[in-house]
C-alpha cells in the first residue's frame, strides 16, 4: 500500500505540579486554543478539552508520525513557555508524568461529554481519585509512590 492512514485517538490527562490550582476558568479557553495550535502544527488535532484549575483532559487525534510521549512533551513544554512569557505566570509548572488512554472512534462523543462536565464530576471526586480510577479501568499497574509529584 503506497499511502499510510491512521485513526488514533487518545484521552490524555495531566495535572499542574503538586496539583496547584493555576488554571483559572477564564484561562482555559485560551490555553486549549493554544494547545490545539501546537497539535495542528504537528499534524495532529485537538478534538476536545476540559479540566479544572489543577488538571487538563485532552482528546487528541494523533498524527501518523508522532508518539504519545512526543505529543505530551510538545504540549507541556510549549504551553509552559507561553504561560510564563505571555501570561506572566512565572511559577507555573506541569507535573512530570501523564496518563494516556485509547479512545475508540465510536466512543468519542461519550468522552467529549465527560470532558465538558468536569466541574460537576469533580464535586464528587478529586483529581487523584479520578486518575486512579482511569488506571484501574484500563488495568494498569502503578506504585503510589511514583504517581504524584
Amino acid at each position: 500500500m503506497p499511502q499510510s492512514f491512521a485513526s488514533l485517538h487518545g484521552h490524555i490527562v495531566f495535572s499542574t505540579k503538586h496539583r496547584k490550582p493555576q488554571i483559572a476558568p477564564e484561562l482555559q479557553p485560551r490555553l486549549f486554543e493554544y494547545m490545539g495550535g501546537i497539535l495542528r502544527n504537528h499534524s495532529s488535532r485537538l478534538i476536545a478539552a476540559g479540566g479544572m484549575p489543577d488538571h487538563v483532559h485532552l482528546v487528541v487525534s494523533l498524527g501518523r508520525t508522532l508518539a504519545v510521549a512526543d505529543v505530551v512533551r510538545l504540549i507541556k513544554s510549549n504551553t509552559s513557555g507561553w504561560l510564563h512569557d505571555e501570561l506572566a505566570l512565572p511559577d507555573f509548572q506541569w507535573q512530570t508524568g501523564y496518563g494516556a488512554f485509547a479512545v475508540s472512534y465510536s466512543q468519542l462523543d461519550s468522552v467529549k461529554s465527560y470532558l465538558a462536565n468536569q466541574e460537576p464530576h469533580h464535586r464528587r471526586a478529586s483529581f487523584q481519585e479520578e486518575f486512579l480510577e482511569f488506571l484501574r479501568r484500563h488495568d494498569l499497574e502503578w506504585d503510589e509512590r511514583y504517581v504524584w509529584d
